[in-house]
């Protein structure tokens, strides 16, 4: 299927963890802004994919944020992939904790896209925007209070946004995986017997590889999914149906 992505100009935030969507993006020949905090993951991003323009800040300052971002350039198509996962039981959550993932998971898509969005509505032009929810934002996960209540909010935001945003030809649309065989899925749901509590609900009995959330992220950027705007499109093996 072509995506009609080539020479699209494409920024990507988490993209040092999230170097999947990056190194797919930069496949279909689209210009990609890779934003992480990391600069070693940017380095070897730039190593791997000769042409992209890394962009090393942490998201989660917003002063930084504008300092890198504010004078991006255009842009026609953002992913919003930066996330932290802190899992901590209900009763030992910490104020450090919750601050920090609502900057990262929720306030800082806000002020990425107002980047983003005012760009396009100055140029006249339509665009779209992806943002990396969660299975999580709709089924209560142990443990992850805070992580599901920030993606719980990124899915009404997506809404929001859409709703706003359409006028202008902006589509905005959430992606909401299962656990992801990436570092961050790694770290959280290494031990086996964790990992068969969440197999267990699953009725594809398997969690999602890196591909899996790219084709979805992609079909959501490209001119495919024209009339597909407001949408928490499902990549979780069925979770949601249990």
């Amino acid at each position: 299927m072509e995506l009609g992505l080539a020479g699209r100009r494409v920024l990507v935030t988490g993209a040092g963890k999230g170097r999947g969507t990056v190194q797919a993006l930069h496949a279909t020949g689209a210009r990609v802004v890779a934003v992480s905090r990391t600069q070693a993951d940017l380095d070897s991003l730039v190593r791997e994919c000769p042409g992209i323009e890394p962009v090393c800040v942490d998201l989660g300052d917003w002063e930084a944020t504008e300092r890198a971002l504010g004078s991006v350039g255009p842009v026609d198509l953002l992913v919003n992939n930066a996330a932290v996962a802190l899992l901590q039981p209900f009763l030992e959550v910490t104020k450090e904790a919750f601050d920090r993932s609502f900057e990262v998971n929720l306030r800082a898509v806000i002020q990425v896209s107002q980047i983003v969005a005012r760009g396009l509505i100055a140029r006249g032009v339509p665009g779209a925007i992806v943002n990396v929810s969660s299975q999580g934002s709709q089924r209560a996960v142990t443990n992850h209070s805070v992580y599901c209540s920030t993606k719980g909010a990124l899915d009404m935001l997506t809404k929001v946004m859409a709703l706003e945003l359409g006028p202008h030809k902006i589509r905005v649309n959430a992606v909401n995986p299962t656990v992801v065989m990436t570092p961050m899925g790694q770290a959280a749901w290494s031990d086996p017997y964790k990992a068969k509590t969440m197999l267990d609900r699953i009725p594809l009995g398997k969690f999602a590889e890196v591909e899996h959330v790219v084709d979805a992220i992609l079909f959501l950027l490209s001119d495919r999914s024209g009339m597909t705007t407001g949408s928490t499109l499902p990549v979780e093996g069925g979770f949601w149906a249990c």
